[in-house]
């Protein structure tokens, strides 16, 4: 995995902006795997992403119990994964991740829950948090590269 960008995403406002626009080219089988501290914008970012793609102020809370909620949308349906209480890999196996992977747009969080079982060919988002600066880098190999290309100079403004 390549670093692409490091965007510095300071209100919220800013990290729902990296969500529409990442939502806009979302297809079904894209894995974001978002990772990071309590607290530093993941599940603001889930938000941001379904409610631009379903087009609605729908209420996107963090599915940390359930560890999966799920939403349709015109691209296809998205799969909002809270995996923090995972106590090993193949837990995840019962959530029918494999099936999600292959037809859903995913956005998972604590994603390093899933070890090995976590695709390749995701677009791997770090959230941080440090004194007042809050950022997203975003890690992907060379199609995730070419399909952020054009959108990175106007998220990183």
């Amino acid at each position: 995995m390549t670093l692409i960008a490091r965007i510095a995403v300071p209100t919220v406002a800013d990290t729902e902006r990296v969500a529409a626009a990442l939502a806009g080219i979302a297809v079904p089988g894209d894995i974001f795997a978002l990772s990071g501290a309590l607290g530093t914008g993941k599940t603001t970012f889930a938000r941001g992403f379904v409610q631009t793609l379903t087009g609605t102020d729908e209420d996107v809370p963090s599915p940390t119990f359930t560890l999966v909620q799920t939403y349709d949308t015109p691209k296809g349906k998205i799969w909002h994964c809270d995996l923090y209480r995972l106590a090993k890999p193949g837990d995840a196996e019962e959530l029918g991740l494999d099936e999600a992977f292959a037809s859903a747009i995913c956005l998972i969080e604590w994603p390093e829950r899933l070890g090995a079982l976590l695709p390749a060919a995701r677009l791997a988002m770090s959230f941080t948090f440090a004194g007042s600066e809050r950022a997203i880098s975003l890690e992907g190999d060379a199609r995730w590269q070419t399909r952020l290309a054009p959108l990175i100079p106007n998220l990183s403004k």
